[in-house]
């Protein structure tokens, strides 16, 4: 399914260039929290928890009303 980020799969993080490797996917508070490493594979690095949240945003006629 479109959208589904599973264990083992390698991605992008909003705001980043480098691809990251996703070693564990659950449910926090308010949003996923990824657990990633670096795709790079050249040293190995610390494992990291992400926070994704959803944004909501309010639209009229395609123009953001923030």
């Amino acid at each position: 399914m479109a959208g589904d980020v599973d264990v083992g799969d390698v991605i992008v993080l909003p705001g980043a260039d480098e691809t990251v490797l996703v070693s564990r996917v659950r449910l926090g508070q308010g949003g996923l929290i990824f657990t990633v490493t670096s795709d790079g594979g050249d040293a190995p690095e610390e494992e990291r928890p992400v926070k994704l949240t959803a944004e909501v945003r309010l639209c009229s006629r395609g123009r953001d009303l923030v």
